[in-house]
């Protein structure tokens, strides 16, 4: 059996250091939290029973968690930390009442496509080889079979695009640990990388993805799951 992708006790770390200052890093975490709301608005009805499975809750939790026991559960920016994503799926799914709603948001499609692609040819040229950085995402057919195979009726996937900008890459990795988004992938590089790395991807990433004020762009693809019990 292959390892697991993440390695789950370091993500929560990440998380947890993230906590004290996440203010100043939550963009993207409240403009997912917009969105599942506006999507929770369209619903014409009342939920009694929630729960909020996100890193950083925006919903009151409301109850324990009980098999078949809530009406909403909204999961913000956590579940393309899950190593069994489809496991998961189902789990969230068994905990809701038969006309139960589950929202969702994670991280995936093409995001951070450029500071992927600048890192590996920045490493390549540096050190001879490449190490894993930053996570494998998920796209749209992929999150829909999974939301099928967990047992969702009427499940619903679509995907909103982000792009924010930064004055350097070096901001770009502050701003990602700050959301508690840093590598936590189990193959990752266990040694110091050289800073030689890091500035010769800035200077790629400065070549190649910069805007007409000097600053880099980073996508951010964010994946939007509705399904019922």
């Amino acid at each position: 059996m292959p390892p697991p992708l993440f390695d789950e006790k370091l993500v929560q770390q990440h998380l947890d250091r993230a906590q004290g200052n996440l203010s100043a890093h939550d963009v993207l975490f409240n403009e997912a939290a917009q969105a599942l709301s506006d999507r929770l608005a369209d619903v014409n009805r009342s939920f009694i029973s929630v729960r909020d499975l996100s890193p950083f809750p925006f919903l009151k939790e409301t109850a324990p968690l009980e098999e078949s026991h809530y009406d909403l559960i909204v999961s913000n920016l956590a579940l393309h930390w899950v190593n069994a994503l489809s496991e998961t799926l189902a789990s969230i799914r068994a905990l809701l009442k038969p006309e139960g709603l589950f929202l969702g948001s994670l991280i995936g499609g093409e995001s951070l496509k450029e500071l992927r692609a600048c890192l590996m040819e920045a490493e390549l040229s540096v050190t001879g080889g490449v190490s894993p950085r930053i996570s494998p995402m998920i796209d749209l057919s992929s999150a829909s079979r999974l939301m099928q195979h967990a047992g969702f009726h009427l499940p619903v996937v679509d995907s909103d695009s982000l792009t924010l900008t930064y004055p350097d890459l070096f901001a770009l990795m502050r701003d990602l640990r700050g959301m508690g988004q840093s590598n936590a992938l189990t193959e990752r590089l266990r040694r110091p990388t050289p800073r030689a790395v890091f500035l010769e991807a800035d200077r790629l990433y400065r070549a190649r993805f910069c805007n007409s004020s000097g600053r880099i762009s980073a996508r951010f693809d964010i994946v939007y799951l509705h399904g019922w019990g």
